[in-house]
């Protein structure tokens, strides 16, 4: 997917998963999941929750990163859960997200 736009992106790839048959529900629910696993590291192990932290800060910032990145491939398996099923061209889809982020002011 190729931007027409001079702003700072971070691009990462993540690939389709074989052998599965994610619907929009499914998918949903393990967004959800995944979320859930993200906020853990951010609040447990960060000793957010009130409990003992036994983990060292590197190790849990890497939690994070792995968290996050579980959050980022399950929603990109819903975009292609989108894009399949429901014939929603994320390119454009994309573009709008731009333009809604330049008017909120969150990029120039």
């Amino acid at each position: 997917m190729k931007l027409k736009h001079d702003h700072d992106f971070k691009v990462i790839s993540l690939p389709k998963l074989n052998g599965l048959t994610p619907t929009l529900e499914s998918t949903a629910l393990k967004l959800m999941e995944e979320a859930g696993e993200l906020a853990q590291a951010i609040g447990k192990f960060r000793g957010q929750s009130g409990e003992v932290v036994r983990m060292d800060e590197n190790k849990v910032v890497d939690r994070m990163a792995q968290e996050l990145l579980d959050v980022a491939q399950v929603a990109v398996s819903m975009m292609f859960v989108l894009e399949e099923n429901y014939d929603i061209d994320l390119e454009e889809k994309l573009e709008e997200h731009i333009e809604k982020l330049k008017f909120k002011g969150y990029i120039k």
